[in-house]
């Protein structure tokens, strides 16, 4: 687990500006205003974003009116969110009860899939102890297949580790651990360049899943 930590680490930190100047798709976007347009519905306050990046999603909810907190593995990406004025910490999604914080949402848009299938009950446990009664709980993930490994890309030579689940695998694990809300597919195969469908070892559908937090 060190190893792929360290790798992950190694590479976003050197993705950082290319990542900074980069345009986020308008599918991505649609998602982030459907969840931001749930959470405003239902009055939410606060929100955590688990694996930042440069802090663009995390920017768009402050500035229309969250209170937010960032966290990346990445110190260029952490660096980077600050940059933007957002409240970030350099650190893993292992050890969310270090921040002393809860929050009314979590939002994690292609961070979670760098986590181990055994490590990935333990990290929704943590989520779940650092979400508000009645919180919102965002996954976006590539996948469709059913597998994990390390890949390289033609950009760099360090290796990245990522987990990619069927859709009824996807949801068995997360409906052990929250409401699903909504569960959307989207198939990505059409207008996909050579590049993402090679690096993405076949994944080339996107999961999107918003979630409650359990009743206790």
């Amino acid at each position: 687990m060190t190893n792929i930590k360290q790798n992950l680490r190694a590479y976003y930190n050197q993705e950082a500006d290319i990542r900074n100047s980069g345009e986020k798709q308008d599918w991505k976007l649609q998602i982030r205003q459907h969840f931001y347009d749930t959470a405003k519905a239902e009055n939410k306050q606060t929100l955590l974003e688990l694996g930042a990046g440069t802090g663009h999603d995390s920017q768009f909810f402050m500035e229309n009116g969250l209170q937010v907190v960032a966290i990346d593995l990445s110190a260029e990406m952490v660096k980077r969110c600050k940059e933007k004025s957002i409240e970030a910490y350099e650190m893993d999604f292992y050890d969310l009860g270090a921040l002393g914080k809860t929050f009314d949402c979590i939002w994690a848009m292609n961070s979670l899939l760098h986590t181990p299938k055994a490590d990935l009950p333990q990290v929704l446990q943590g989520i779940n102890t650092v979400l508000n009664p009645n919180g919102l709980f965002y996954m976006g993930v590539y996948g469709g297949v059913n597998s994990e490994n390390e890949y390289v890309n033609e950009r760099a030579a360090t290796p990245r580790f990522f987990s990619f689940y069927t859709d009824e695998e996807l949801q068995e694990v997360l409906a052990r651990h929250f409401e699903i809300l909504s569960f959307k597919h989207y198939d990505l195969t059409t207008g996909a360049s050579e590049f993402f469908k090679q690096n993405n070892r076949g994944a080339v559908d996107f999961q999107s899943v918003v979630l409650r937090k359990m009743r206790g």
